[in-house]
């Protein structure tokens, strides 16, 4: 304390002797604009909360985004980050609970009528930011040497009900004739996250998938699951994967040229993963960021060479060509 009032007499002591030569502080320090003192006052720090929520596969991208903005860039501002799953956060995102809703499927036409129903409409109040491309990854147990490589056709066929047994008790010797005769312990993440609807809808066809299958809300349940079981097999995003391969093992796919596996450097549309790779998604309530000098601040750091594309591949995601990007930040840049 005797430090604080000692520091702040000198600083009037300074002051004082200025002011009685006729010169004040701002003088004594000649400005950019002729000598004059300038008038321009510094940047405004951002202050406030940006509320994201939904995909629990985008969730480890979204809040490295967040927790880089926060720590570099604006410090000032709170940027909370959940991950209740697609179908979760984009229901509250609908309700107006959230500035940021992530998702791991494209939002369904469904919520699409439910947004304009609350006087929201896609392109106008609503933007859709793709943020990276993902590769749905199988993962089996380390101890399992038998189905490191399988094609596509029988990953589909094994979780669909009743193509096997009608119990869907399916045994790992079903899928292959020289594997064990032990029954396969298939796991999921459950209805909430866009990850299973991606499995579902277009992996799975819309077709009703093995009754047998223990689906879980948090991914880090299934990574326990089949680091403990010989038997087990699950799906998730790589990142994942990606962050736990001292635990499990991914399966390399065969789409018909040869077994892929997994990697930053095969996921990708236009790549040898391609039949498994989706986009991973972030909705942006554009009302809010008109509102709310925070919201869009945010929303274009997320869409910067320091955001998405710079963070993805240190979150098991392959970044997204840089002028899709350039594209967002154009029309955020244009908002008012």
């Amino acid at each position: 304390m005797r430090k604080k009032i000692l520091g702040l007499v000198s600083s009037v002591a300074v002051v004082a002797m200025l002011a009685a030569c006729g010169t004040t502080p701002a003088e004594e320090t000649p400005s950019d604009n002729g000598g004059e003192p300038s008038t321009e006052a510094p940047a405004e720090e951002l202050e406030g909360t940006v509320i994201v929520d939904g995909s629990g596969t985008v969730y480890p991208l979204m809040a490295h985004i967040a927790e880089n903005y926060m720590s570099n860039v604006e410090p000032g501002v709170s940027v909370q980050v959940g991950r209740a799953g697609s179908s979760a956060g984009l229901k509250k995102f609908i309700a107006g609970e959230l500035d940021f809703a992530d998702a791991s499927r494209k939002i369904k036409d469904t919520e699409v009528e439910e947004l304009e129903a609350a006087g929201k409409v896609m392109g106008e109040n609503i933007m859709e930011i793709e943020l990276a491309y993902d590769g749905l990854t199988m993962v089996i147990n380390k101890e399992n040497t038998w189905a490191t490589e399988m094609t596509q056709q029988e990953i589909i066929d094994m979780y669909l009900s009743g193509k096997f047994k009608d119990d869907d008790k399916v045994l790992w010797s079903d899928i292959r004739a020289e594997w064990p005769s032990e029954e396969i312990k298939f796991y999921g993440p459950n209805e909430n996250h866009g990850t299973y609807e991606f499995f579902y809808e277009v992996i799975l066809d819309e077709q009703d998938m093995v009754s047998t299958a223990n689906l879980q809300q948090e991914y880090s349940t299934l990574v326990d699951l089949v680091s403990k079981d010989v038997n087990a097999i699950a799906f998730f995003g790589y990142g994942y994967y990606a962050s736990n391969t001292d635990k499990l093992t991914a399966v390399k796919v065969d789409f018909g040229n040869g077994a892929v596996e997994p990697t930053l450097d095969t996921i990708g549309s236009d790549l040898d993963y391609a039949g498994f790779t989706r986009l991973v998604y972030t909705y942006l309530d554009l009302d809010k960021a008109k509102e709310s000098p925070q919201i869009l601040d945010y929303a274009k750091f997320v869409v910067s060479e320091e955001g998405a594309r710079k963070l993805a591949g240190e979150n098991g995601f392959a970044p997204l060509p840089a002028e899709k990007h350039a594209e967002y930040k154009t029309i955020l840049e244009g908002l008012k």
